[in-house]
This record gives C-alpha cells, structure tokens and sequence, in this order.
C-alpha cells in the first residue's frame, strides 16, 4: 500500500512538473508574440511617421511652386522653403522653454525672441500664395531687423550667426546687385554694432541656461553648413540638368543636319531624276515617232500605190534598222523604269560568264553580221560570278551595242573575261572610231550623251547610264578607256562568287 501510494505520489509529481513545463512554453511563446507584434507596431508607427514626416517636407519644399518655373527657380524656392521652415521650429522652440522654463521671463520677452520666427512663418504664407518676390524681400529686410530688434530689447540669446546666414542667402538668392548689397550691409552693420561693439545685456542666455544658449549657436552653425550644402546641390542638379539638355540639344541637331544632309541628297537626286525624265520625254516624243511613220509611210505607200518588190526591199533595210534601235530604247525604258519602282528588288546568284556572253553575242549576231565584224571571246575556264542575272544581262548587250555601233565594216570586237580576285572583269574591246578626250570626259561624267555610229546609227545615252546604274546597285564598276581612231575599251567588275 505504501509502494502504491508513493508511486502515486510520484505521478503526480511528474504530472505537475510536465503541466508547468507546457505551461512555461506557452507563456514563453505568448511572449513572444507579444513582443513581436510590439515591434510590429512600433516599426508600422515609426515607418508611417517617417513617411508622413517626409510627405510633409515635400509639401513645405513645394510651396509656390508654379508651371511656368523653370528647374533653377525651383531649386531656390525649394531650399528657401526649407530653411524658413526650420528657422521658424528652432525660432520658436527656444523662447518657449525660456518661457515656461524661467519664470523671471516675461511673456512681452517671449513675443520679442520670437520675432524672428514669425518672419519665417510670414515667408512661407507668402510663398503659399505665390508671393515668392514678396516673401524673398520680406525675408532680407524683416528677419535681421527682427533680429536685430531682440538685440536692443536687452536680450542676447546667442543668434548673432543668423546676421551672417542671412548675408550668405542674400548673395544666392536676390538676383539685383542692389537688392544683395543692401541685405548683405544691413546684416553686417547689425552683427558688427549689436554683437562687436554692445556687449550689455540684461539677460544673456548662456548664463541664464548655457545649454539653450549652445543650441542657438550650434543650430546656427548647421544651418549655415546646411543652407551652403543646399545651395550646392541644387546647383549641381542644375548643372548636371543643363549638361543633360545640352547634350540631348546637341544629339538633336546632329539628327537634323543628318536628316538635312539626306533631304539634301534626296533633292539633288530628284533633281537629277527630272532632269532625266524631261530628256526621256523629248527622247520618247521626237525619237520613238521616226520609225512608227517610217513603218506608216511604207504600208500606206504600198496599200495606195503600185511599189514594186525591189522598191519595197530598198526601203525595208532603212525601216529595220530605225526599229532595231526602236526596240533597244524601248528595252532599256523598261529596264529604267523597272529598276526605278523596285530599286531594292535585285536578286543576286551564281551567273555563268560564258552563258552570258554567249546570249549577248547571239542577240547581236544579226546587228555584227550586216556590219561583217567579228566577234572574239577570251573567257577564264568556270568563272562564275554574283549578281542580279537581268542586270547584269543588260549591262552586256549594251556595252556590245555600242561597241558594234561605232566600229566600222569589217572591224574587230573581244570580249574578255578575266579574274581579279575577288572580283572578274569584263571587257568589250573594239578597234572602232574611239573618242576624243572631250568626248569621253563627257561620257566619264555619265552625261546624257551621244552621237551616230559609223552606219549613221541613233542613240539615247540612256544605255550607258543604265549599266553605270546596275552595276553599282551590283558592287561592280564601269571603266572606259578610248582613244580616237584606235577604238574602245569598256570594261565593267563584279563580284566572284566566295568559293570559285
């Protein structure tokens, strides 16, 4: 029975114990969050605070704050705000505890210490209202007169530093010379005859309570640090603003004498462009219309009269031949005006020189054999070039035209196709009439020129200035080289293709 007891005994001990064990950590943690929640709610209401204290400044720093201000104006009017602001709290705080803290100081005392810091208050209403001129000359004249007028009521309660904030403000903010030395002497006549040279005061602050006189003089030291760090910033922020504009400023008129330099050369090109067209037209209108009546003439010739077959065939060769040249102007119209409407659209590959020579040479066979010239090829083995096929195709006939053009009966033309890594050159090479150096300068300059072959074939000049056109849109080149009486060479480059 006794064991048994004990034993019970015992449980119960080790109950109690584990119950207060649970109950120490239950409180251990109700303590926890306790003291969590605590801090939570201090740093919700220290963050809140902060925040409404900063929304607060802001607004102080923007009073009188207009659209049409420019980011100098600002700057000023926002650290003049600031520092009226703390003048006004320190002005105040100080007399107050003087006040209620000496009861040998009277209230007409209070109301005189406290002058200068319902100045500051009058300068920040008057900002409010957008007063800023008023509020600035209210400031410059009223606060060291206020000051000044502590001073002479027998008071010393260690301000004198504010006459010289007041002359540094004067110099950064009052924009007449006038205005700035008036302050600036008002302040240092104040500071020299009411600090340096009257030293009696019935009530001196730094015997009556030496720590409101240290807070005086040092809240006037900070605020004249602060009031030059101020001044500093917003001048750099003005400067670096400046720098911003000016460099944005610069980058702009970069952009529009680029743009000018474009609308320039666009001019020019147009210009030359309707040059060109006016010249097409008369082409069109005086050259096109030769043959057209000459085909006319011949059929109503022989619909109204009795024309024998020779006479027919003398006067065909004249009628071939003014179509001939009709249908190349008419190729390279096309070509022109095509390559004008898609002056992007070029499809350059792989073209084999040979195939292309050979085409030309076929096209003109006709045109060589009634002249009886000869025609050579001199072709490197597998070249290949890279470029727009049609272009490169047209280039060619009419490089071979003209050259069969001017060369006589009988004469020689050699096409020649050789490499010039990384590019290959062709060559039409005639032993025709050549050209002059007037001539060719003209010719050089891609002016709008031409003359009769050597059979009194017409020209445009429109197929010169073609191929110069695509073979430039292609990477390539035209080089003429000529002399008169001992033929032509007009030679043109394009581009290999990478592994031939």
């Amino acid at each position: 029975m006794k064991s048994a007891g004990k034993s019970s005994s015992i449980r119960d001990v080790s109950g109690s114990l584990s119950i207060g064990h649970h109950l120490k950590d239950w409180v251990g943690k109700f303590s926890q969050g306790f003291l969590r929640a605590r801090n939570k709610s201090i740093h919700e209401r220290m963050e809140n605070f902060s925040q409404k204290s900063h929304h607060i400044l802001e607004e102080i720093k923007s009073l009188g704050f207009t659209r049409t201000m420019d980011e100098l104006e600002r700057g000023k009017l926002s650290v003049f705000n600031q520092l009226n602001f703390f003048q006004f709290i320190t002005g105040i705080v100080v007399p107050m505890l003087c006040f209620f803290g000496n009861y040998k100081f009277p209230i007409a005392s209070f109301f005189v210490a406290s002058l200068p810091a319902w100045v500051s208050l009058i300068v920040l209403y008057l900002n409010f209202y957008f007063r800023y001129e008023a509020g600035m000359i209210t400031y410059f004249i009223l606060y060291p007169l206020a000051t000044s007028i502590v001073y002479m009521s027998g008071m010393n309660l260690g301000v004198e530093l504010y006459f010289i904030l007041n002359g540094i403000l004067a110099v950064f903010f009052l924009p007449l010379i006038s205005q700035m030395l008036f302050s600036v002497g008002l302040s240092m006549v104040s500071y020299f005859v009411l600090v340096v040279i009257n030293k009696e005061y019935h009530y001196q602050l730094h015997t009556s309570n030496f720590f409101l006189y240290l807070f005086n003089q040092v809240t006037a030291i900070v605020f004249i640090f602060y009031a030059l760090f101020l001044i500093k910033k917003e001048n750099n922020l003005y400067q670096f603003g400046i720098l911003g504009t000016n460099k944005a400023l610069q980058e702009k008129n970069e952009k529009i004498e680029k743009q000018k330099a474009e609308i320039e050369q666009k001019a020019v090109e147009l210009s030359e462009l309707n040059s060109l067209k006016n010249k097409l037209f008369s082409v069109i209108s005086h050259d096109m219309k030769t043959p057209m009546y000459a085909l006319r003439n011949l059929f109503r010739s022989m619909q109204q009269m009795d024309i024998s077959g020779e006479e027919i065939k003398a006067i065909i060769p004249d009628v071939v031949s003014d179509l001939n040249y009709t249908t190349g102007l008419m190729e390279n119209l096309l070509h022109w005006v095509k390559s004008q409407m898609n002056a992007s659209n070029i499809i350059p590959g792989e073209l084999d020189m040979e195939e292309i020579v050979d085409e030309a040479v076929h096209v003109h066979q006709l045109q060589a054999k009634t002249k009886k010239i000869s025609i050579k090829r001199e072709l490197d083995p597998s070249l290949q070039a890279f470029a727009d096929r049609d272009m490169v195709t047209l280039v060619l006939r009419n490089l071979l035209s003209n050259a069969i053009k001017f060369t006589p009966e009988k004469g020689k033309i050699i096409i020649r196709v050789k490499t010039e890594t990384p590019f290959c050159r062709v060559s039409i090479i005639d032993n025709g009439i050549g050209m002059d150096l007037d001539v060719l300068t003209k010719v050089q300059d891609n002016s709008y020129y031409t003359t009769h072959g050597t059979a009194k074939e017409s020209g445009t000049g429109l197929g010169l200035m073609l191929s110069r056109d695509f073979l430039s849109k292609n990477g390539g080149s035209l080089l003429i080289e000529s002399e008169a009486g001992k033929g032509s060479i007009f030679s043109f480059t394009l581009p290999l293709v990478e592994n031939s």
